[in-house]
């Protein structure tokens, strides 16, 4: 199997033949005493911003987005235009379901450039098929190639303290936090030293790519013109009921910002779809307040998404 070597130059692509134009968003068309103790007690997201009066409202509308709505969810974003930040719950650990395939990527990217070569066809392939499609089986070979070990030094490199690489293989119950997939997202999206221009714009190319039945989540309601990028992810466990999880970055028409919602014990699998997509409408509609609403991004009413293997029990 032959391997193309990468130009030392940062700027030149790791996975040249996987790059293509990124999808840009198209012209789109609980009982009430549970909701209340809920409300009473639920967190609220923490924003700050130096636009004036946009941290109060995000904050405001983050929490409406969640109002009545059951399961514990995480919520990382950054606006670099605006320079907006909002948290919550931020550094609580989930199992990771498919969203890890990024990181896997991330940690192929990163070994081929320590080793100045290209990606073989083989790992472009598996690569490729990982993302777009969310397939496990190459996610699997992919896991096993660079192996636990190489994971962890990945995330190490990246500033992803609180990621913990599955066991035995489990890469779908690796433990993250909405604050380290903000981290990684930040590196996909901006000049670092930790991943080459090259193996960035790879990463975004294949985010932009995700078949339509995968591309919901966080992309509801972006605004038209937007390059979306996104991997969702989810599973069910006999404890703390089904992980639904979507990052995304939205770049392209003026924005520059991303957007992590990790969510867990939900009832149903739509469930956690609603709860990410109901936070994502009110974050595009507050970071874009003029965009017309029949322009904004109407994601599948059909969601798909891989279930990757976990222990029984």
């Amino acid at each position: 199997m032959t391997s193309d070597r990468i130009p030392r130059h940062p700027r030149t692509a790791v996975c040249a033949a996987l790059t293509a134009a990124v999808v840009a968003a198209p012209v789109a068309g609980a009982g009430p005493a549970s909701a209340a103790s809920a409300a009473a007690t639920a967190p609220r997201p923490v924003c700050v911003s130096h636009q004036s009066g946009l941290a109060g409202k995000m904050s405001k509308d983050i929490a409406g987005a969640l109002r009545g709505r059951s399961g514990t969810v995480a919520i990382s974003l950054r606006d670099h235009s605006t320079h907006t930040r909002c948290t919550l719950r931020a550094n609580q650990g989930f199992d990771s379901a498919s969203v890890v395939k990024v990181t896997v990527l991330g940690t192929l990217l990163w070994d081929a450039q320590r080793h100045h070569r290209g990606l073989t066809k083989r790992e472009k392939t598996l690569a490729k098929a990982m993302i777009t499609k969310s397939d496990n089986a190459s996610t699997s070979k992919l896991w096993k190639q660079l192996k636990p070990s190489g994971v962890k030094a990945f995330v190490r490199a990246a500033g992803m303290d609180a990621t913990v690489p599955g066991k035995d293989g489990y890469w779908g119950l690796t433990r993250i936090t909405a604050n380290d997939q903000e981290r990684l997202l930040d590196l996909i999206t901006h000049p670092n030293t930790v991943l080459s221009d090259g193996s960035r714009t790879c990463v975004l190319s294949l985010m932009g790519k995700v078949i339509r039945e995968q591309r919901w989540g966080t992309p509801a309601g972006a605004p038209g013109g937007t390059r979306i990028h996104v991997k969702n992810g989810w599973l069910e466990r006999s404890t703390q009921g089904w992980r639904v999880h979507s990052i995304g970055a939205f770049t392209g028409g003026g924005h520059d910002y991303t957007l992590t919602v990790l969510t867990q014990g939900n009832r149903t699998m739509e469930a956690g779809v609603a709860t990410i997509e109901a936070v994502a409408r009110a974050v595009h509609k507050d970071l874009t307040p003029t965009a017309h609403a029949v322009t904004r991004y109407a994601p599948t009413d059909r969601p798909e998404e891989a279930l990757p293997a976990v222990p029984e029990g």
